[in-house]
């Protein structure tokens, strides 16, 4: 059985992405979800799947694919820390 080490990905949750080669390529969306064993990356609208539910009926969902596939587009919005700047008082020596 081979083990696999996870692997720092590139990509952040909720950051913009647009695929590169596939079926799906050259969409762009929102990432969902990140697999860092597998390396794979579930993408907004790319990769539908159906899967049958018996309350829902047919339901479409993302599928993962592989994280090779896959090109950074926009990172996200990170939010700025509200930062006081320090006014040194200027002292004057008498």
């Amino acid at each position: 059985m081979l083990k696999t080490k996870a692997k720092k990905l590139k990509v952040n949750q909720g950051a913009t992405v647009e695929v590169i080669s596939g079926a799906d390529k050259g969409k762009k969306g929102a990432v969902l979800l990140l697999d860092d064993k597998k390396l794979k990356v579930k993408v907004q609208g790319v990769n539908m799947q159906t899967h049958y539910d018996k309350q829902e009926g047919l339901v479409r969902k993302e599928g993962f694919i592989d994280y090779s596939n896959v090109k950074l587009s926009s990172a996200p919005v990170a939010k700025k820390k509200a930062t006081k700047k320090k006014k040194k008082a200027a002292t004057k020596k008498a």
